[in-house]
């Protein structure tokens, strides 16, 4: 018989313990977790997040949420609030989430979008420095050669 590797998909599925991040609405921008799910178009949640805004346990629609990577593991279906904060602060989640570049990308757009018209023009001209000596250090290099 031939050996058959079976390989689980790449899909971030909705799942009892997927952490999840609000695109709309009042939590906008905050996570929380899937605690159980409700039918196929929505699900409950519950954020006991301690740094970021918490997110009161609610039934929220797929469509005002996106899954994200991480996965609290073995978390049992409609946990309690005390369970949840439990293997949320085991598993780090928080940590995980600001050391990932989804969470800097946000974050340095978020900076950007709030520039007042002073600093983008600091920005600018650092951008030009940059370029120049770049330029500067190329046509060196290329003179040498």
């Amino acid at each position: 018989m031939a050996e058959i590797e079976i390989k689980a998909s790449q899909w971030r599925l909705v799942e009892v313990g997927r952490i999840v991040l609000f695109t709309h609405g009042p939590n906008a921008g905050r996570l929380a977790v899937i605690v159980e799910i409700i039918d196929h178009k929505r699900v409950l949640i519950d954020g006991p997040s301690k740094t970021l805004p918490a997110v009161p346990r609610q039934a929220a629609p797929l469509n005002n949420v996106i899954l994200t990577p991480i996965v609290i593991p073995r978390l049992p279906r409609a946990a309690g609030r005390g369970a949840v904060a439990r293997a949320w602060e085991k598993e780090g989640v928080e940590q995980k989430w600001a050391d990932s570049a989804w969470a800097k990308r946000r974050e340095q757009r978020e900076k950007r979008r709030n520039l007042s018209d002073f600093d983008r023009f600091k920005v600018m001209r650092l951008k030009k420095q940059s370029r120049f000596e770049i330029r500067k250090a190329h046509a060196k290099v290329r003179a040498s050669v």
